[in-house]
C-alpha cells in the first residue's frame, strides 16, 4: 500500500502564494486593513491613510495628541498587528 501525502487547501493556497510571490502584499494589505480593529473605533475616525514600506507601518493621523500619545504605545500596536494578521509583517510604526 502507499500513503497518501494529503495537504489541507490553506496549505495549498499559501504555497501557491508564496511560488508567485503574493503572499507578503497579501498579508501587508491585511494587516493595513486590521489598523481600525486592532487600534479600535476611536482612533479609526481620526485615521486618514495607512501604508506599509519597509517593514514600517505609516499611520496618518489628524490629531496631534493623539499622535503623542500613540507614539508611545507604538511597540504594543506592532506585537498586535503582528499577531491578528498571524506573521512578522512589520516590526515598527510611525504616526505622521
Amino acid at each position: 500500500m502507499f500513503k497518501r501525502d494529503v495537504k489541507s487547501i490553506k496549505d495549498l493556497v499559501m504555497q501557491s502564494l508564496r511560488t508567485n510571490g503574493l503572499e507578503t502584499p497579501l498579508l501587508q494589505k491585511r494587516l493595513v486593513e486590521a489598523w481600525p480593529v486592532v487600534a479600535g473605533e476611536v482612533i479609526g475616525k481620526y485615521t486618514q491613510n495607512a501604508y506599509i514600506r519597509n517593514q514600517t507601518l505609516f499611520v496618518n493621523l489628524t490629531s496631534p495628541a493623539l499622535r503623542a500619545d500613540m507614539s508611545m504605545r507604538r511597540i504594543e500596536f506592532v506585537k498586535k498587528l503582528n499577531a491578528y494578521v498571524g506573521s512578522q509583517v512589520i516590526v515598527d510604526i510611525r504616526f505622521c
